[in-house]
């Protein structure tokens, strides 16, 4: 692998257990350019700088390990199974009071190739109309036509008899396929869709993504997760890699970021800039640790102050999501059978042979759709309770507020529904020794996909081996609840339309006992989750609209800072956000590269 040719610098030299920021400090090393956080936009912003400027030295400093050779990261049948685990940040969010003042996961890569080794492997696309709205919040040269072909850029698609040629990329370092494993059952998937009166969409990544569709996934010909670390394979010498090792702050001369301080003490000099990269919940965090912020927070934590930026850590957003669970007739049988150790034991040993095996699957049933296809009163109902809160006055509120109304409603979806097979929800799957044990199962994942709940994240001590508070307000707005309460009415309606309803015989989850709006509305409250997609938190939008970064994503009030990852996101796609924040790190090379040549 082309990886072994980098740099690596060796983590125990930097990074000594207990060591903490308050460590002797002493020079190791200078580079042109520092990246922090060697995951999704990281490694993808890394890479391209070190061939975009081969005369310039890039690090890359990642506080995980490489977790390349690791089954539960490169399978992709075992999606899922490294979250909560050593290669996870393992955040958690406070009690939320508006949703039975649970506490939410806040799963986050802490591994080379960050969430993109975690994720499901989900590759959608956004609305032309969604891209373009960042150009008209007051972020010049951000739409879709500068994101779409930097989006394309990262990926190479497979192609397939399942998808046409519009919106997909040929000759990027991710690569793209629909799957090989097709339950029986999800042919149903489709024509169920269609009978509810959404079309089907053959080429649902070009910015026209209503409809319903079989997607690919970033999963490579050889059925191994492709993702992150793949631009390693562009790079060239001038490359390096510090792995397993944390950064505490950025360091300043006045204004200009000169490097950072990693947490033993020892500081890493950056020539032209540093780049965090870090994600939507430690970027504003490392942000915070460095002086920039809010003021009044940072003084009671004797962090002296570079800038005074209130918004670090503010208009966090975050997609939920609410699911549902069918018992398959024994005719269709589902990957719960991997649950049963035999066969996942054959399974795997025709997986690691390079046959065909249940352990390639990833699902690839995807809908997108407005709220008319619920119900027209459905969709009035909405449209009426958003546009007429007073409230919603900022500049991203108003724009969330155009998707409700023609001409947007149409072509902006505000839900989104996934078929995936096997089961997934809160319930839990029976137990070894019940009589259930053994059932198949596909569950409707449904998303919505415009809350208008936002939260913040924000360190509260110096002390980077604290974890950030992290509060997104999940359901404070009224929209939030009665949206999610109303998709988990609609997954049944899908799942009771032909010809999926051909397919089972009992609802496992829910239940028939949920059938009021009260008991839906329970079951909401109880059921809720995120599907981890956090945003916003260093906001690419005019620094008086609550911004962080300006249109070349360079910090508000510094020099040689910028911010590159999922953080700068100012509204959440109506899409998972990996092929987004692909893109943004794609287009924000170009822009350094040409800043630098």
């Amino acid at each position: 692998m082309r990886f072994w040719a980098l740099t690596i610098v060796a983590a125990s030299v930097l990074s000594q257990a207990g060591a903490t920021s308050e460590a002797a400090e002493h020079i190791a090393e200078t580079y042109d350019f520092v990246v922090v956080g060697g995951g999704t936009a990281g490694l993808a912003l890394a890479s391209r700088i070190s061939v975009g400027l081969p005369n310039s030295t890039v690090l890359v400093i990642e506080a995980g390990p490489d977790g390349r050779q690791e089954p539960g990261i490169y399978i992709p049948g075992r999606k899922g199974s490294t979250l909560g685990g050593k290669y996870d940040w393992n955040l958690t969010t406070i009690p939320q009071p508006s949703v039975n003042n649970r506490t939410f996961a806040q799963n986050r890569g802490k591994v080379l190739g960050g969430s993109s080794a975690l994720n499901l492997m989900s590759w959608d696309r956004t609305s032309i109309a969604e891209l373009d709205a960042w150009e008209k919040l007051g972020n010049k040269g951000w739409n879709w036509k500068t994101l779409y072909p930097a989006m394309l850029k990262a990926e190479t698609f497979l192609p397939s008899p399942e998808y046409g040629t519009e919106g997909v990329g040929k000759s990027g370092p991710i690569q793209t396929l629909i799957s090989r494993i097709f339950p029986k059952h999800q042919s149903s998937w489709i024509p169920t869709l269609n009978n509810l009166g959404l079309i089907t969409n053959g080429e649902s990544l070009n910015g026209h993504s209503v409809g319903v569709s079989t997607q690919p996934n970033n999963v490579s010909p050889n059925y191994t997760r492709s993702y992150a670390p793949e631009y390693l394979k562009l790079t060239k010498d001038n490359l390096a890699l510090k792995l397993d090792t944390r950064v505490a702050k950025v360091n300043f001369e006045g204004k200009t970021a000169t490097g950072v301080t990693l947490e033993d003490g020892t500081i890493v000099q950056a020539r032209k800039e540093v780049i965090l990269s870090a994600g939507s919940f430690q970027t504003p965090g490392l942000l915070e640790l460095s002086g920039i912020g809010n003021a009044t927070h940072l003084r009671k934590l004797g962090i002296p102050i570079v800038k005074n930026l209130p918004s670090v850590g503010e208009n966090l957003s975050d997609h939920i999501r609410i699911q549902s669970s069918y018992q398959l007739k024994p005719e269709y049988p589902s990957f719960d059978v991997l649950k049963n150790t035999t066969r996942a034991a054959i399974e795997l040993a025709a997986y690691n042979a390079g046959q065909v095996s249940l352990y390639d699957y990833t699902a690839s049933g995807y809908a997108y759709f407005p709220w008319d296809i619920v119900s027209n009163d459905t969709a009035a109902k909405f449209r009426t309770l958003v546009q007429g809160d007073a409230s919603l006055t900022s500049a991203v509120y108003k724009v969330k507020k155009s998707y409700l109304s023609p001409p947007l409603s149409s072509t902006v979806p505000q839900l989104e529904v996934i078929f995936s097979d096997g089961y997934t929800g809160l319930k839990g799957y029976p137990a070894a020794n019940s009589s259930l044990f053994g059932i198949g199962t596909f569950s409707l994942i449904g998303v919505v996909q415009h809350p208008l709940s936002k939260g913040h994240v924000h360190i509260d001590s110096r002390n980077i081996s604290d974890k950030p508070i992290i509060n997104p307000n999940y359901l404070s707005h009224p929209y939030d609840l009665q949206a999610v309460t109303n998709l988990a009415k609609f997954l049944r309606t899908i799942a009771s339309t032909a010809p999926l309803k051909d397919v089972w015989t009992e609802e496992y989850e829910p239940g028939k006992a949920v059938q009021s709006d009260e008991e839906w509305n329970k079951y909401a409250l109880a059921n809720t989750l995120s599907i981890y997609h956090p945003v916003g938190t260093a906001a690419l939008l005019p620094e008086e609209d609550g911004g962080v970064v300006d249109s070349n994503l360079r910090v508000y009030g510094t020099k040689g800072l910028r911010v590159v990852d999922a953080s700068i996101i100012p509204l959440l796609p109506s899409a998972h956000i990996q092929t987004l924040v692909y893109g943004i790190a794609e287009r924000a090379a170009d822009l350094i590269i040409r800043n630098h040549m």
